[in-house]
């Protein structure tokens, strides 16, 4: 029986334009979109594809749990 799960997924701004696309839960997806919209479809592609492997080798599928992000302040030296 099919179910649907939904995954958390980063967005890297690159500074050439588009986005690397990382998936926490499924460390071996790195993918890239033009644009935020390709990026969001190239992931979902991604996992489909990682989950399909997995299951052919009779892994298990990673359950969905949000990923927190949060944001640290360092200090960075002067050059």
């Amino acid at each position: 029986m099919s179910e649907t799960r939904t995954y958390s997924v980063v967005l890297r701004p690159e500074p050439e334009g588009g986005f690397t696309v990382l998936v926490p839960l499924f460390p071996e997806i790195v993918s890239y979109g033009d644009d935020e919209r390709e990026a969001l479809d190239m992931a979902k592609e991604a996992i489909e594809l990682a989950i399909e492997h997995r299951a052919s080798l009779g892994e298990d599928i990673p359950d969905t749990q949000p990923i927190p992000v949060r944001e640290v302040t360092v200090l960075v030296p002067a050059a």
